[in-house]
Order: C-alpha cells, then structure tokens, then sequence
C-alpha cells in the first residue's frame, strides 16, 4: 500500500491546478500526467542537445 503525503500550495497554485483538472481527474492523475508530459520534455530537449553538440561515428556492421 503506497502512502498518502500531502503538499502545501498556495490558493493561486491551486487554482491553477483546478483548471488544468479534466472532470472526474484526481490531482495525482493530473500530477502523473503532468509529471510524465515534463519527463517526454526532457528528453526531447537532451535529445536535440546531443544532436546537436556530439560527434557521431558510423558503424560499420
């Protein structure tokens, strides 16, 4: 059984995440979802860094 934390946010915050909310989502779905949009973010963003900064060898096979 997972544990249950609570997190302070301010009223604005809250506000914020209620609008972001889908009806009948749960703030942990919506923290899940926004959580993993931000991990997908990521690494398209390194991606697009090693791309373009390293050097790349071709393998020969």
């Amino acid at each position: 059984m997972s544990a249950t934390k609570k997190i302070s946010v301010s009223e604005e915050v809250w506000k914020e995440l209620q609008a972001l909310k889908k009806p009948n989502q749960t703030f942990n779905d919506l923290l899940i979802e926004l959580l993993d949009r931000e991990k997908k973010r990521k690494l398209v963003r390194d991606m697009k860094k090693i791309e373009e900064e390293e050097e790349f060898v071709e393998l020969i096979f």
